[in-house]
């Protein structure tokens, strides 16, 4: 989920934490809840202090061993231990526990998006994306809004907040029923797919999807059951040779290739060399798809330059290529 999301969702945690009967007996024990529900909720996310360092660096380890099941049993540990400091006669099994539900239930709901996590690491570094919830919810950060207001005007926030999960746990079960019912439709128009993958909109009954077939890539949209297609491509394999053997040597192409599970490739040739480029097929706006990566490699294959990120604009591309090149 986004970080709004999640800042919101570690205050319902502490207003839920109030239909624990020690909240009441303890000022110190709910304000550190407060703060280790607030602070576990976002914490998972420090990792995203290293797309300071490069993209490819960030690409591969965003929401990775932060979200894996010992760093889940870590934060709430860590954060208890200092919190202990800050409020000593507070409860401390009560502040670990429900600072423990708060980094569970981030890691939990952003396995329900397109991006996932390596939630099960280091049983297995499979990245876990469920594809059924979008990565800005309104649905879910508005229902959080709405319960902070009436906590602040009552005092009733574990009711309050009992109610709102409840009702989210009803919107998760008819999101799971709606994503499988599309997918069932798309299989339906498209019986040849062998592998599909759905990001959800913001609007119900709305997906946007890459797939392919032994032989062809589709990406299109889907309107509850309507499916349409905005792209079509043929699927050559990537082929085995020097060249694109020396590409995935660059740590931009390697950690693309790690993180993206459908995409096209494009080879061009230059007089000063050649361009090899693969295009996530997730990711799609009106006549482009942004996520990229890019290798330049001169004549003897030596790669001069390379990047991997979002790119908008073809211009600034060419400009981060070019000055990487300069500074070798």
């Amino acid at each position: 989920m986004d970080s709004g999301t999640h800042v919101v969702m570690g205050l319902g945690i502490a207003g839920l934490s109030t239909l624990d009967p020690v909240m009441s007996q303890s000022t110190a024990t709910f304000h550190a809840v407060m703060i280790g529900t607030l602070v576990g909720s976002v914490i998972p996310d420090i990792d995203t202090v290293l797309k300071l360092k490069n993209n490819a660096i960030y690409i591969r380890n965003h929401r990775g061993i932060t979200h894996s099941l010992p760093a889940t049993l870590l934060w709430p540990c860590v954060i208890t231990i200092i919190l202990n400091y800050l409020f000593p006669s507070s409860f401390l099994l009560h502040v670990f526990l429900w600072t423990l539900f708060s980094v569970f239930l981030h890691v939990f709901v952003d396995i329900f998006n397109a991006y996932g996590t390596q939630a099960i690491r280091p049983i297995s570094k499979k990245w876990v994306a469920l594809c059924i919830i979008p990565i800005f919810d309104p649905a879910i950060f508005g229902l959080h809004f709405i319960g902070l207001a009436f906590w602040y005007f009552t005092d009733h926030a574990g009711v309050i907040f009992l109610t709102i999960y409840m009702l989210l746990i009803v919107y998760y079960i008819l999101r799971t029923y709606q994503y499988h019912q599309t997918k069932k439709a798309l299989m339906k128009e498209l019986p040849n797919l062998i592998e599909i993958y759905l990001s959800p909109n913001i609007r119900m009954y709305s997906y946007h999807f890459a797939a392919k077939s032994k032989d062809q890539f589709y990406v299109g949209k889907l309107d509850g059951k309507a499916v349409f297609i905005i792209d079509q491509f043929d699927r050559p394999p990537v082929p085995s040779s020097d060249l694109v053997l020396s590409a995935k040597q660059d740590k931009n192409i390697r950690a693309f290739l790690s993180f993206s599970p459908i995409y096209r490739w494009e080879l061009k040739s230059f007089d000063y060399g050649y361009e090899l480029r693969f295009i996530d097929l997730r990711y799609y706006v009106p006549g482009h798809y942004p996520f990229v990566a890019v290798a330049l490699l001169s004549k003897d294959l030596t790669i001069e330059s390379s990047y991997t990120g979002w790119v908008f604009s073809e211009k600034k591309l060419r400009k981060k290529l070019i000055a990487q090149t300069h500074m070798k």
